[in-house]
Parts: structure tokens; sequence; C-alpha cells
């Protein structure tokens, strides 16, 4: 039986995907095979020996620790693409919201409740919440991944010229462009010709600032910021000091801060990038179909910390081996398996940056405890 521990509120639609002749799925088990995880914090939580994978509910890795998890044999998940229709529509939204001055025109309508000729009133003030239209307006999107190919895909739509930027665009997200969206090498030109930007990439340290002073210098003059992906990618005191000298019209932000919070021309929003019902399910689901892949199969897809791979089992075994992305290592795997006398029938390596799996279709006996005695190996399953 695998235990499934839940440290956040998992949608049901995920979580009864699990054969309960399999699984138990609680957010109390003990000896957790595999967790899943939305928004907890979990970079002081002791890793059980039991431990095989994490799955987060979501893009974002950032209260996980991969690193960690990774030098322990512990695969972490992710969910990419699972609420890129949410985010897609927000960014759709904040595009308004950015140009029509729509939250501060309700916030004083609101104010005339009670006043005694509130409709006279309105026809009189609302020449203040003027805005212009989106339409033949140029939308910068840096990062064509998931979520921003969807907005600039969108915006064409919505009769935009879109200028996109992603130096690690891949054949599939590119052939899922809009043959309209212009792809651009240079960052700059993003900075140099929108009049709205709006940035999709995950937060690393060197994508942290990622638009700072320097690059808001560049910016046309009234240009408009939105960060839907992660606070840290935009510094928000340059971009506050950008407002205030009226070189940045407004920003729109899912992410609170002290330095952005109560400051006019900004709009804060709690977080409301993927919460939706809809987004919640589809990451729930993905979630635990990954997890299933890899605990009953060893199929690794859409890891943050180790390379996608899958091997059908065709012989006796199907041997994985996490390990470090060292030279020779394999050939000692490979041995493991002749000193027994058995054959490898088929076999998978791929790499990611540090770390490497191995996975060995065998007819035959192994020796879990041989693969183990491997320096550079972290975690071992025979199938």
């Amino acid at each position: 039986m695998y235990n499934i521990l839940t440290l956040n509120k998992i949608a049901a639609c995920g979580t009864d995907i699990f054969d309960k002749a399999k699984y138990t799925v609680s957010d109390n088990a003990e000896n957790p095979t595999a967790i899943m995880v939305r928004s907890a914090k979990m970079h002081d939580m002791e890793m059980p020996e039991s431990l095989l994978a994490i799955a987060r509910a979501g893009a974002g890795v950032n209260n996980i620790p991969v690193e960690k998890c990774a030098e322990q044999g512990i695969v972490v998940f992710n969910t990419p693409g699972a609420n890129s229709n949410a985010v897609k529509e927000l960014a759709i939204c904040a595009l308004l919201l950015s140009s029509r001055k729509i939250t501060e025109a309700a916030a004083w309508a609101a104010s005339l409740k009670g006043t005694l000729d509130a409709p006279k009133t309105v026809e009189g003030g609302k020449s203040k919440f003027a805005g212009p239209e989106i339409l033949g307006k140029t939308l910068g999107v840096i990062g064509l991944g998931a979520i921003g190919g969807k907005i600039a895909n969108a915006a064409v739509a919505l009769g935009m010229d879109v200028i996109g930027y992603d130096p690690f665009l891949s054949v599939n997200a590119a052939i899922q462009l809009d043959p309209a969206v212009k792809v651009t090498a240079d960052i700059n030109d993003i900075y140099k010709n929108s009049d709205y930007i709006t940035i999709h990439v995950p937060y690393t340290p060197d994508t942290k600032n990622t638009i700072d002073e320097a690059q808001i210098a560049m910016m046309k003059d009234g240009v408009r910021l939105i960060n839907l992906a992660r606070g840290e990618l935009i510094n928000s005191a340059a971009v506050v000091k950008a407002i205030k000298d009226g070189k940045v019209a407004k920003y729109v932000t899912d992410f609170a801060d002290d330095v952005v919070l109560g400051e006019e021309n900004v709009i804060v929003l709690p977080h409301l990038g993927a919460s939706t019902p809809e987004s919640e399910d589809n990451c729930a689901t993905m979630a635990a179909h990954e997890l299933i892949d890899y605990i009953e199969k060893g199929t690794i897809k859409n890891s943050v910390n180790f390379p996608n791979a899958e091997l059908a089992k065709t012989g006796d075994h199907l041997v994985c081996v996490l390990h470090k992305n060292v030279p020779a290592l394999i050939a000692q795997i490979t041995s493991v398996v002749s000193d027994k006398g058995a054959n490898i029938e088929n076999l998978v390596n791929k790499s990611k940056k540090d770390w490497a799996y191995t996975m060995l279709d065998v007819t035959g006996d192994v020796d879990a405890d041989a693969f183990k005695s491997i320096e550079g190996v972290v975690g071992v399953r025979v199938l």
C-alpha cells in the first residue's frame, strides 16, 4: 500500500484518481510514499526515508527545497500548463485594468451612494476615468511558455501587436504561437517598443529583478506593466519610483508587498492567478497522474530536479536509478547487472544539469543494494 500525504487541500478530482486498493490519501499519512502540496512551506520539513516524490499542484516550486530533495533521491514534480488558461484570463483582465481606470472608477461610483443626484454626478465625473483602448497597441510578452504563449495569442485576437521574447522557446511552444506574434532574440526590443509588458518566466536567482531601473529607463513613457508570475521578477521599488516620476502609467501585480500596497496607480491582487476551480482541478489531476506514473512505472514527466524519462518493462525487472550526472557512472550501473549474470534488454539514460536518471529493463536477477553502493547514486528502485 502506498501512502500519499496531502499538505494542503487538494481537489477531490485529483485525489480520487488514486486506486483505493493500492493507495491511501490523507493529510496525516505516516511514512508517505509521496506528498501532494500547493503552497505549504517545506524548506524546514524533515523528509522521511519512505518519500519517493513530491508533486506540486501548480507551476512554482519556491516552497519546496528542490536541490535538497534531489540529493535525497526525491523527485519533485510540478504541473506546468495546468493553470495556464486561468492566468491567461487574468492577464487579459489586467491589461484592461491597467488601461481603463476601471477599479478607480468603480470605487468612485460606489462612494456616491446616498448622494442627492448620483446619476448626474456620474455623467459629470466620468471623464476623470478615461483610458486608452488596447486595440492597435503593442504588448511585449517575456516568456512564451504555456502561459505566455496563450496570452500572446489572445492579445493578437484582441487586435494588439505582440512582441515575444523567450531564449528557451521549445519547438512545441513555437508552433502553437499565432504567426502574427513577432518573436525577438533581443529582450530590449520588448522594453523599447511596448505599450504594455507582461512577464511569464520562472523565478530563479538569474531572473530576479528582470525588470529594474535600467530596463524601465529604456521603456516608452506611459508604459503599463503586468506581473502575474512571481513578485521578485520586477523590482517593486523601481516601479513605484517610475510611477511617481511619470515613466510608468500603471502596474498590475498579483503579489503584495509593503512597497506596492496602497501606492497610487498600482493595482495589487491577492495572488489570484490560478484561483479558479478549473485550474485547481487541472493541477490536482495532473499531479496525481505524475505520481502514479512514477510510483508504479518509474516514469518521470514534468520533474524540476530530474530529467523526463520513460521505459516499458518487457523483462523481469525495471531498475530505476537516480544519480549524479558524472562520467563513467552508467558503466558502473550496467556492470552491476552483468555481474549477476542478468541481461539488459533496454536502457534509457537522461540527464538534467547535475542529475541523471537511468532506467534498465532487465531479464534475470538484480541486486538493489549493489546499485545503492555506487558513489553518486541517490535512489534505486526495482519494479
